[in-house]
């Protein structure tokens, strides 16, 4: 069975303190330069949502049982690829991860830890719906070995949830963020905000409630129309009516301003944490570190390779059957596109990156990766700094996160 020490107590047993949390956090950063992330995808949701654009599907059934054996198979595969480097973090993600059977999330957790071994304070994120149903699972996911939810609320309000196409209801969810309170040590709240006609007062106060749970991280996302989704379809109909980006921009500075306030500062564009409560594990990807992705449409970068896994979950089993892993598409990556990948992902960070880095995964001047005349022209507008050798976007920068990184990247 797996190690106790991993599962989080539901009799409360919460880290509550600064210091243990910034210790804990400094450890999991040190041991991130030498370790791997490891992320697992279940693909099955009980519906879609009209603004998803994930690698999501509905079944009528699943076979559990085949499930697990494919998901170990496909995680053996990885392991021969990139051995001898302890997992720093895992992360269950979706789909609906919560409706996986905590039987095979411990199975995966413990092959896991036999493959690689894990570094001190592993992060086990899963991410959850709220609905009574899958809280119900909650007990036996910590036991299993998760000690980290990220919960999927995406709203305070019953129209906006029903607009959202939520299964659950606002006194549901409520009720499903306190017992992953109870269960596990870290808890995260996804919220969808600058929804049409959502006004500063409205969103003043569904923030505000959000921010008095006391969770340690908030991933705030302004609603966006994904191709391929309902909601776009509504949207080329002219059903859906679209955000005025001045509105969301001023949505947008409000989130930065009550949550600093709260402690919870942006780390990233739209997440936010207390001192040492940051994501590990999305950590590892802003900060171009390498991870391995298991089950449908998993991505992975290792070793300077690019992998990709079948996205349609019987093409993926398909797959592992004649191949062993269910890999789509395995690409060399050359160092120019690492480097831009590092930059690209790594500006969307409070803390910037690290020029003499980026350079050092391009094997090559700086210079010739981004465009000197167009930072420090962003410099003189405020929207970027550059201080010791490190490019950060300012605050006010992040609300044209896009336009920058395509002027700063030398095309």
């Amino acid at each position: 069975m797996i190690h106790q020490r991993l599962a989080s107590s539901c009799e409360g047993e919460v880290l509550s303190a600064q210091t243990s949390e910034r210790t804990q956090a400094t450890e999991r950063t040190r041991a991130a330069e030498t370790g791997l992330a490891l992320y697992v995808h279940w693909p099955f949701c009980v519906s879609k949502c009209p603004y998803c654009d994930f690698n999501s599907h509905v079944r009528a059934s699943v076979d559990q049982e085949q499930w697990r054996t494919a998901l170990l198979r496909d995680l053996a595969h990885e392991a021969r690829e990139v051995p001898g480097r302890p997992l720093t973090s895992i992360f269950f993600g979706g789909g609906t991860p919560s409706l996986m059977p905590p039987e095979t999330v411990a199975a995966v957790i413990e092959a896991a830890e036999r493959h690689w071994g894990f570094a001190p304070g592993v992060e086990i994120t899963l991410e959850a719906n709220p609905s009574s149903v899958e809280a119900a699972r909650f007990v036996d996911l910590a036991s299993a070995g998760v000690n980290r939810v990220s919960l999927g609320l995406q709203a305070l309000d019953e129209t906006a949830l029903r607009f959202l196409g939520r299964a659950h209801d606002v006194a549901e969810g409520l009720a499903g963020l306190e017992t992953a309170q109870k269960c596990f040590g870290r808890v995260s709240c996804d919220l969808i905000y600058a929804r049409p006609e959502q006004s500063e007062r409205q969103w003043r106060q569904e923030l505000g409630q959000a921010l008095s749970f006391g969770t340690g991280h908030l991933s705030l996302y302004q609603l966006t129309i994904e191709p391929g989704t309902r909601f776009a379809a509504l949207a080329a109909k002219g059903e859906l009516p679209q955000a005025d980006p001045d509105h969301a921009a001023s949505l947008y500075e409000l989130t930065q301003v009550m949550t600093e306030q709260a402690g919870l500062a942006a780390y990233e564009v739209s997440n936010h944490a207390r001192p040492g409560q940051e994501s590990c594990h999305n950590l590892a990807y802003w900060r171009y570190q390498p991870y391995v992705g298991i089950g449908p449409g998993a991505h992975g970068r290792r070793d300077g390779r690019a992998t990709q896994r079948h996205k349609k979950p019987e093409n993926w089993l398909t797959a592992l059957g004649r191949n062993g892993h269910g890999i789509s598409e395995e690409v060399e990556l050359g160092s120019a596109e690492q480097a831009v990948e590092a930059l690209l992902m790594g500006l969307r960070l409070h803390e910037g990156v690290d020029l003499a880095r980026v350079a050092a995964i391009g094997q090559a001047p700086v210079e010739s990766l981004v465009d000197r005349g167009a930072i420090r022209g962003l410099v003189a507008q405020r929207l970027l700094t550059e201080e010791l050798g490190r490019l950060r976007v300012t605050p006010q920068g992040m609300l044209l996160l896009d336009a920058i990184l395509a002027e700063v990247v030398r095309a």
